[in-house]
């Protein structure tokens, strides 16, 4: 009879037990922004594969992954993680936000697209390059470290905005410019590795890459000067550029944009606010 009871005792704990197992979350925790633009780093229980919109994610040892909100993101995405026979459905709410649109109108044709079938030849094959150095993303998790500004200024430029010619949407803005003297120091703003290094393309002029990891990276251009090398390791606060007005810029700025693979994202959700710095004249 107590062999019997002792038996059942054991029976009961594990009916208990397995079912408890089995309800134990594989979502561990998501951090960041929720908007369009927003970069999302998420934990999952070990060995969990994880998919945002049914695009399998990196996702490392410790269950760390990252995703991210182009600017025209729909409001509604669906995050979904696996462990053996055990699958969760996360849905994902992403907040709208507004952009700085401006118009103009009565601009004389040729002022619209004035490109020649050369000069178009040398954008794409200059943008096919960019593809191929942000398609080159590492293991490293450089993406989870707190970010900083790349360079002191004032803010000139912000991510989104954009301009409608003779009613013609153009390419939106996707970085946000710091405006500077030519020459002014330009940082890591976290750990990377260099992946493109281009001193003269046509719209950006002097173009740098700096892999993040995990499909994050990030990209600097107008620059005057590069300071690193293709293949190189640099930590954050590291000199990697210096500021400029080369290809097609008004002025001496540095436009720093973050990609997570092809979406652009707003570096600005990413840092602290910026305090504007200015610059003494000879």
């Amino acid at each position: 009879m107590i062999k019997q009871l002792i038996r059942y005792s054991f029976l009961l704990s594990l009916m208990l037990v397995v079912p408890l197992m089995a309800k134990q979350p594989l979502l561990l925790s998501l951090k960041g922004d929720f908007a369009q633009g927003g970069l999302v780093i998420g934990q999952a229980a070990p060995n969990t594969k994880v998919s945002f919109n049914g695009t399998k994610l990196k996702v490392s040892e410790e269950g760390y992954f990252v995703f991210g909100f182009h600017r025209d993101f729909e409001e509604k995405a669906t995050l979904t993680l696996t462990n053996g026979k055990h699958k969760e459905v996360q849905p994902l709410f992403i907040r709208k936000r507004q952009y700085n649109i401006e118009r103009v109108d009565g601009l004389p044709p040729s002022k619209i697209n004035p490109i020649k079938p050369k000069t178009l030849a040398r954008i794409k094959k200059e943008g096919a390059m960019v593809g191929v150095a942000r398609a080159k993303t590492s293991e490293i998790k450089a993406f989870m470290q707190d970010f900083i500004w790349p360079a002191k200024g004032r803010l000139s430029g912000f991510y989104g905005s954009q301009r409608v010619l003779n009613g013609e949407p153009k390419r939106p803005h996707y970085g946000v410019d710091v405006a500077a003297p030519t020459g002014t120091a330009v940082i890591a703003p976290a750990d990377g590795i260099v992946r493109l290094v281009h001193n003269d393309m046509f719209y950006s002029g002097g173009t740098l890459i700096v892999d993040h990891g995990f499909g994050v990276s990030s990209t600097f251009i107008h620059l005057n000067s590069i300071e690193v090398k293709e293949g190189q390791e640099v930590k954050q606060g590291d000199l990697i550029a210096t500021i400029g007005a080369t290809g097609r810029a008004t002025g001496p700025h540095l436009d720093w944009r973050i990609n997570w693979y092809k979406s652009r994202l707003d570096p600005q959700l990413l840092v602290p606010p910026f305090k504007e710095t200015s610059f003494k004249k000879d």
